[in-house]
């Protein structure tokens, strides 16, 4: 056991005081603080506490369209401008003006409207063009006789609720809440899982081909090593997401109160639910020991760091199918496809934490799930073990499948011999 915990120590320590280690949290850490500061950092690059103004020329009779206009601005402030049409146009050019709008009437007495911006691309006359609309739809019903109160009544939303008779379906407020952060959560499982497994796939491979690996089972048993790397590169993971943790809340606490609009709405990071947080912790955990145990076992049979792509290459695709089936899954969270690929354990730990994120999932299927994966992980395991007691020793060119089975064989001829 003190063998296991000076080479866990020692992994975890030379990992984490690398450069590439520290200077990775560090833009971690930069870019949490970033997104706290969204709303600051638009509004001072954009300008978007200001609105922006617009020319406009009003060719109707006693401009009766820019007072409509005027009238009902909310996100833009129109300007009438007092000249011709190329002298409006040479003020947009030189920034004067967001824009010009002409305005006319077409022969039904209806209005008509040209917008000349710099760009095509502009949000402002997607506004205008909104407001017009209605003063349009205004002007037609009333040359059509139409009462103004019966328009409103005709235009306004319908009244529809939705209530879930399962008592443990989530809210519209507690989806809206989660919508976000699964989603983000769920991008983390996938990166930390991709990184941190190629990472230990790596490691080994390293080891293996500068003879390193050599002293290393001569001085300690093959699988203690393996499961000793696996340990502290986890925990290596683990440090930086709780570096990432503290900034959050401490970022929460700071800016707490400013944590509104849009797009904190829909990470649904002020009102995070912790059940939701501690099972994103589980299938981190969980997810990491399933791949990380394979990977392992993979990067013990090559002795070349450019056979180590080719070998995990599988591995990746499939943390990247789990990935796009979870992307698919947010906006239909209760198919039958996800359902079932919730069970399947290598899908499990981001499916079933996506359904716990957005539904209200029967606790008997949470650990179901989780039953089948810890056992799986455990097989595995057990499998990784035989082949890294094998795989090590086995030097020369490899990255294919067919390596597996002589490491098997090998670690075979090992057990047989030790007893």
């Amino acid at each position: 056991m003190r063998k296991f915990w000076i080479v866990f120590s020692h992994t975890y320590l030379s990992r984490v005081k690398t450069k590439g280690y520290i200077i990775s949290s560090a833009i971690f850490l930069l870019i949490i603080c970033g997104i706290f500061y969204i709303p600051d950092i638009i509004e001072r690059f954009t300008g978007e506490g200001e609105e922006p103004v617009v020319a406009v020329i009003d060719e109707t009779e006693n401009q009766q369209l820019y007072e409509a206009l005027s009238s009902g601005a909310e996100d833009y402030q129109p300007i009438l401008f007092d000249g011709n049409e190329d002298e409006a146009k040479q003020a947009v050019e030189n920034e004067e003006y967001e824009g010009l709008l002409v305005l006319n009437q077409s022969e039904q007495n209806l209005p008509e409207a040209i917008f000349y911006g710099m760009q095509l691309t502009n949000s402002t006359s997607d506004d205008m063009e909104a407001q017009l609309q209605q003063i349009k739809v205004a002007q037609a019903a009333s040359q059509a006789g139409v009462d103004e109160a019966a328009m409103q009544e005709i235009y306004a939303p319908v009244s529809f609720e939705r209530q879930s008779l399962d008592k443990e379906a989530k809210t519209e407020e507690e989806l809206a809440g989660s919508y976000g952060l699964v989603y983000i959560l769920v991008f983390a499982l996938y990166i930390s899982v991709i990184t941190y497994g190629m990472m230990i796939a790596t490691d080994i491979t390293n080891e293996k081909s500068s003879r390193v690996m050599e002293i290393l089972i001569s001085s300690s048993s093959p699988v203690s090593q393996m499961f000793a790397k696996i340990l502290a590169i986890g925990m290596m993971g683990l440090t930086q997401l709780a570096l990432i943790a503290v900034a959050v809340y401490v970022m929460v606490q700071i800016r707490g109160q400013e944590l509104s609009g849009g797009f904190f709405d829909f990470i649904g990071i002020a009102n995070a639910s912790p059940v939701t947080l501690t099972f994103a912790l589980i299938f981190f955990i969980l997810g990491y020991f399933l791949y990380a145990i394979i990977c392992a076992g993979l990067g013990s049979v090559v002795s070349r760091m450019e056979d180590v792509q080719q070998l995990v290459s599988p591995i990746i695709f499939l943390v990247m199918g789990a990935f796009f089936l979870a992307m698919y899954g947010l906006n239909a969270p209760d198919s039958t496809i996800i359902v079932v690929a919730s069970y399947i354990p290598f899908f499990t730990p981001m499916i079933m934490f996506l359904r716990i994120g957005m539904l209200g999932v029967p606790s008997w299927e949470i650990a179901l799930s989780i039953a089948i994966l810890v056992a799986t992980i455990l097989l595995i395991a057990w499998i990784s073990a035989k082949v890294y007691r094998g795989g090590v020793l086995m030097y020369g060119k490899g990255g294919s499948f067919n390596q597996l089975k002589e490491a098997l064989k090998l670690s075979g001829n090992i057990k047989n011999k030790s007893k």
